[in-house]
């Protein structure tokens, strides 16, 4: 970038559907560069759900939605298998609830709907369960329950998603940027129409250029910024979701129920630990900064101990905030904003012929969405016929199962290590540990919470663009468990350190950054319990 390269497209935006349509793009033989102000999925994304569920809540009113969230789900589990799960869902109803056996009827009734859905994305039938059976599947819902409705979804890592995504444009020949905030849109001067995209790096304040025929905002909530830089308009009504973190698996089922004030919210089993989500509020402060609110952490537990009364014994280690893109209706309660997309052709718009928006949607839909976008920039550049490969061709590990028996028994290493391992890579774990042959010692554990070998975090670094120990975090979940990072924050930086030609200094430095980072994201659900761990975690960051 910056070599005199004229890009065909220019994506701003390193969330899911900014990597989706990086991928689809440079698929398409486009020349492109995607560049991100912080991470892959470091945004909205990351502290999704983390589900590519069929959108069951949007069925009545948004019925578009849930049936191009279940086809698009098929899509996604088909390309990329391995990082997949299904998570089985339990809707309780209380016995307190008015008109709780009509509730019931009603539930068996709108899920028979969602059941001709389920098939495009290899969801099972629903069944309604009287309260016997609902306590039998889980014991801790309680006794109050009146029965529920089961159906399934499914869970995926959607920090791995995004790399994934711009591991595969990158194969496919385009380009990356990380840590570099965009801060002007210029017209492109000369015969040739085009733009001129300026930014700068957020870790060493290095200017960065490109010149491009095209841009590609996806931005999500930082979108409508980033269009006016390039003179372009249009409105979001941004909302807030925040979700609480517990230690554990709770439970084997999603316990889905109604908030206090009627929406619905669940108790998720999520790889190892459980989320318990979700807000839904107009937001306008800080992108870059979001605060959760003990207020927040309330009005979820005070809700969910409704159906699952002793919610509050276990222990809550983190919460995860992001600020979702919603298309702008003055009006309707948050949880009832379209969770449609849209793109915005700023040409026709605005007068700013090569620079388009992808607003809206979910995570669910990104295939589909970038889609959209990249149809839309193809017709544009006069490619209107180049096809869409990206709902065939596997992502990255997504190729074939990887053999765990094999892994384990070749690298002496734990079948659940390996397990782990092989979840977030797939077919490509055998190249994270392949160079272990030479340096065995690289097969230890850093982060036990989470089964992070060193090995895994030095391949973040040489292949998977990790420059920060919070990117190692998204690419390989350290320090994300129960320990918060406090047995593996100095290690893994260290290998870290190494690893991209860093000294112990610059190490000591980053793990003492990630660590304090880690705080922020906790302290609004800290406890008894909690606040006893963070004097433990205070007296080692004071030790860096």
């Amino acid at each position: 970038m910056g070599d005199g390269t004229l890009y065909d497209l220019v994506v701003i935006g390193g969330g899911v559907n900014g990597t989706g349509a990086f991928r689809d793009a440079a698929l398409r033989g486009l020349r492109c560069a995607l560049v991100e102000q912080t991470d892959f999925g470091a945004g909205a994304t990351g502290a999704s759900s983390g589900m590519i569920h069929g959108g069951v809540r949007y069925l009545l009113d948004q019925p578009r939605v849930t049936r191009l969230s279940c086809e698009d789900s098929g899509r996604i589990q088909r390309i990329v298998p391995h990082l997949l799960f299904r998570i089985p869902f339990l809707f309780a109803v209380p016995r307190s609830r008015k008109l709780a056996g009509a509730m019931l009827l009603g539930l068996d009734g709108f899920f028979e709907a969602y059941d001709r859905y389920q098939p495009r994305k290899r969801g099972l039938p629903h069944e309604r369960l009287t309260a016997a059976e609902a306590l039998r599947l889980e014991p801790g819902l309680s006794p109050d329950v009146a029965g529920a409705v089961t159906f399934d979804e499914w869970g995926i890592d959607s920090h791995r998603l995004c790399w994934l995504n711009a591991r595969s444009g990158l194969e496919a020949g385009g380009d990356c940027a990380t840590h570099v905030r965009v801060e002007t849109l210029e017209p492109r001067p000369g015969p040739e129409p085009g733009w001129v995209v300026l930014g700068r790096g957020t870790l060493d304040g290095r200017p960065w250029r490109a010149e491009t025929r095209a841009v590609l905002n996806a931005a999500g909530a930082w979108g409508p910024g980033v269009a006016a830089l390039g003179g372009g308009s249009y409105r979001l009504r941004p909302s807030k979701g925040v979700h609480v973190v517990f230690d554990r698996r709770i439970s084997n089922w999603s316990i889905t129920f109604s908030a206090i004030d009627g929406r619905s919210c669940f108790l998720e089993p999520w790889q190892n630990v459980t989320i318990l989500g979700t807000t839904d509020d107009d937001y306008y402060g800080d992108l870059d900064d979001i605060p959760v609110t003990q207020d927040e952490v309330e009005y979820l537990l005070a809700s969910a101990e409704t159906v699952y009364p002793s919610i509050r014994s276990f222990r809550r280690i983190d919460t995860w905030a992001g600020i979702r893109p919603t298309l702008y209706r003055y009006g309707p309660y948050e949880d009832d904003l379209s969770r449609e997309h849209r793109v915005y052709d700023h040409g026709a718009r605005d007068g700013r012929p090569g620079l388009f928006s992808l607003a809206g949607g979910k995570l669910a839909s990104f295939r589909a969405m970038a889609e959209d976008a990249i149809d839309a920039v193809a017709a544009f550049l006069g490619r209107p016929d180049a096809p869409c490969r990206t709902a065939e061709r596997p992502l990255p590990g997504g190729e074939a199962p990887a053999d765990e028996a094999r892994l384990s028994a070749e690298f002496r290493l734990p079948r659940p290590v390996v397990r782990r391992l092989a979840y977030r890579h797939g077919a490509l774990a055998g190249e994270v540990l392949a160079p272990t042959r030479d340096r065995p010692e690289w097969r230890r554990l850093l982060c036990r919470c989470e089964s992070v070998t060193e090995a895994e975090v030095r391949y973040a670094a040489r292949v998977e663009r990790a420059v920060t120990l919070a990117d190692v975090l998204r690419r390989t979940r350290l320090g994300a468990g129960p320990c918060g990072g406090l047995r593996c924050a100095l290690p893994a930086a260290l290998a870290l350190a190494e690893a991209l030609g860093r000294d112990a200094a610059w190490a000591r430095a980053e793990a003492r950054r990630f660590l304090e980072h880690r705080y922020r994201s906790r302290r609004a659900v800290a406890d008894g319990p909690q606040f006893r761990y963070e004097a433990l975690l205070a007296r080692a960051v004071r030790g860096l």
